[in-house]
């Protein structure tokens, strides 16, 4: 197979091809650990062993008016989740600092929504001005359909980067979503781009789609040059219309992951929303195609705490950006626990008995 090949077509200024590309996702011949390691050296290339960590804060959840079959946010799912408005601005800056302190690298609001309001779009400005000002930590901001005046409003305020999923194909959106189309998504990341704001947009897979639906989105945000790509894994959230499609293994998430990194090799690809699920104890392997994780959850579903996340992350070899490699290591006796529990004996064969 030509693993070797690959690394070089990826890291020259031709397009990845797309029968290799596809033969990632299918080839049922292929060595999974050699892939890993072929597209491993196509991320140490720009990236080296640093690992970008960001956290979501979810500061507006639920009510929402869209469709989308995969969100517990939506109008369309019975999930049993708690809806607020908007929180106030000192506990989302509050919650930035102690982000940062943590040695989280970017801060990732989320606000649930069509879209901001011109008052709603003030107000986040406001707070993005107020982290990049008293915090003084990398922002990102997930608000639904933004146009160019608004998106302009954000870049002012000091906002790095617009976050808009593109989520799956032009064809496959309209089994997903009706109440807005897949072109309502590219405007969204015309307008980050034309206002300076990088984008950041990534897939959600095992949704039903195919493989040439998921090769399409990697191409599409390779043409758009999108500079921070999150890779999402469909969670099986009860109530949801989309729940499981029963596509996802260990095995074929690393296999995305490792396509879209040939087919976008200088983008921060994330192994994002559903990692610890599915990838299970390939998580590690992930690091060599994926150069940044979430930590502590996503909108409404548990995630990885950063103790356990910054573990894995040591243990495979690699480094947390922007944390100290000696606040990164803790004694083996320390990190020794089974099924997560520090008590490591066996009930049956200790204590205290009389014989």
């Amino acid at each position: 197979m030509p693993y070797d090949s690959w690394t070089s077509l990826s890291l020259s200024d031709a397009l990845f091809p797309r029968d290799a590309a596809r033969s990632i996702l299918t080839d049922p011949s292929l060595d999974l650990l050699r892939l890993t390691a072929a597209a491993g050296d196509v991320r140490m290339a720009t990236f080296g062993r640093k690992v970008k960590v960001h956290q979501i804060n979810n500061i507006k959840n639920g009510l929402c008016p869209e469709d989308c079959g995969y969100c517990s946010q939506s109008s369309v799912s019975d999930a049993p989740i708690r809806k607020y408005t908007t929180k106030d601005e000192e506990s989302i800056v509050q919650e930035a600092r102690e982000a940062k302190a943590n040695g989280v690298y970017r801060y990732c609001m989320v606000a649930s929504g069509r879209g901001p309001t011109d008052k709603e779009t003030e107000t986040l400005a406001r707070v993005i001005k107020r982290i990049t000002d008293e915090v003084g930590m990398r922002t990102c901001l997930s608000a639904g359909l933004v146009d160019l005046p608004k998106a302009q409003m954000l870049k002012d305020a000091g906002l790095d980067r617009l976050n808009h999923n593109l989520n799956t194909s032009r064809e496959h959106t309209e089994r997903i979503v009706s109440t807005h189309t897949y072109q309502d998504r590219i405007d969204t990341l015309g307008a980050a781009q034309q206002a300076g704001l990088q984008s950041c947009s990534g897939v959600i897979s095992g949704m039903g789609e195919t493989d040439e639906d998921l090769l399409d989105v990697a191409y599409e945000l390779h043409e758009m040059e999108v500079p921070s790509i999150p890779v999402n894994f469909l969670i099986p959230i009860e109530g949801n219309p989309l729940f499981d499609f029963d596509q996802l293994t260990p095995e074929r998430c690393l296999r995305i992951l490792c396509m879209y990194r040939f087919v976008n090799p200088k983008a921060e690809i994330r192994m994002a929303g559903g990692r610890e699920g599915h990838l299970r104890g390939l998580q590690t392997l992930a690091l060599y195609p994926a150069n940044s994780l979430f930590v502590d959850g996503y909108l409404t579903t548990r995630g990885d705490g950063k103790p356990k996340a910054y573990q894995m992350i040591e243990d495979a070899g690699f480094e947390v950006e922007g944390l100290p490699v000696a606040a990164q290591r803790r004694r083996p006796s320390d990190l020794y626990t089974i099924d997560g529990a520090p008590d490591i004996m066996r009930p049956e064969t200790t204590g205290a008995k009389s014989a």
